[in-house]
């Protein structure tokens, strides 16, 4: 059973990334990150701020995107972008697979 919320340290975790790193992006969008807050102030993010989050990386990281560039592309055209994202998840997933059968072999 998923989780509705994650703390920022889970979501920090899950992209490889830091906290610090994490806060900043979800201060930079505004807009489509909107992490909740709970009694003493700490962000809990939702599977779709983390969704967001993702397509952030990769437009920063792998694309080499500025903060403002990727707040367009997310703004005008976030479906591609999540295609894209999803596409590369998949791919990896289908790597980490093959490369287990390859150590299963050895």
């Amino acid at each position: 059973m998923e989780k509705l919320y994650y703390s920022i340290g889970e979501v920090a975790e899950m992209l490889g990334e830091s906290t610090s790193c994490i806060r900043f992006w979800s201060n930079s969008f505004p807009d489509k990150i909107k992490p909740h807050r709970n009694a003493k102030g700490n962000r809990k993010f939702t599977a779709a701020d983390i969704e967001v989050l993702r397509q952030a990386q990769h437009l920063l990281k792998t694309m080499g995107m500025t903060i403002e560039g990727a707040a367009k592309v997310l703004e005008n055209d976030d479906k591609l972008v999540r295609d894209r994202v999803k596409a590369l998840d998949t791919l990896k997933g289908i790597r980490r697979e093959l490369v287990e059968i390859r150590n299963s072999l050895k």
